[in-house]
């Protein structure tokens, strides 16, 4: 194996909300969302980077800065469109 590590590269935003999530996913029954136990460990790494590389999460505003990001993230009616498009053609 040339590369033994695979690396994921997101934006500020895409970090946020994925680091969100799987802080709740984590709070949840992981037994009912993962059905194979060798998961939870990835996902308990994924999270535990995400959290060291966001100090943000701690800040006063984090709710104010986890909605600006998810509206940044959220397609709009045009991107929508613009998909469809493209897929046509």
């Amino acid at each position: 194996m040339e590369n033994p590590e695979i690396v994921i590269k997101l934006t500020p935003d895409e970090a946020l909300v994925l680091s969100d999530w799987l802080e709740r996913v984590q709070m949840t029954d992981l037994s009912r969302l993962v059905d194979d136990a060798a998961v939870w460990a990835p996902l308990h790494r994924i999270a535990g980077t995400l959290d060291k590389s966001l100090p943000g999460i701690f800040a006063a505003d984090y709710a104010e800065r986890l909605d600006a990001a998810r509206r940044r993230l959220r397609p709009t009616l045009d991107d929508d469109t613009d998909d469809h498009q493209e897929a046509d053609a």
